[in-house]
């Protein structure tokens, strides 16, 4: 099993909305490809709670059955989609990949 776990610090604003607007756009776009890409196992969305001042602002958790698999959910359409959109409201990003 592949565990793929991505974190982002996103801008104060961005594509005309606040980091607020843009965390739950980000957040339900995410949770979208659950359903529209075959090769997710399990995914989970979390925003921060706001108990770290420097932490993160929203992190994703998915798992795969293997790298093949990570690498389709890489590709998939639907995922470039939510990447570009998600990288233009970001300020910074952090990820991990890692085999159990």
């Amino acid at each position: 099993m592949i565990k793929h776990i991505v974190a982002w610090r996103f801008k104060d604003e961005a594509l005309g909305a606040t980091r607020a607007e843009n965390l739950t756009r980000a957040r339900m776009a995410l949770e979208a490809l659950r359903e529209s890409v075959p090769s997710v196992k399990h995914l989970e969305v979390g925003l921060d709670a706001g108990v770290d001042h420097d932490s993160w602002d929203i992190v994703l958790y998915s798992e795969f059955d293997d790298l093949e698999g990570l690498h389709a959910y890489q590709v998939h359409p639907e995922h470039v989609k939510v990447a570009q959109v998600i990288g233009e409201m970001r300020e910074s990003r952090a990820a991990v990949d890692y085999e159990v």
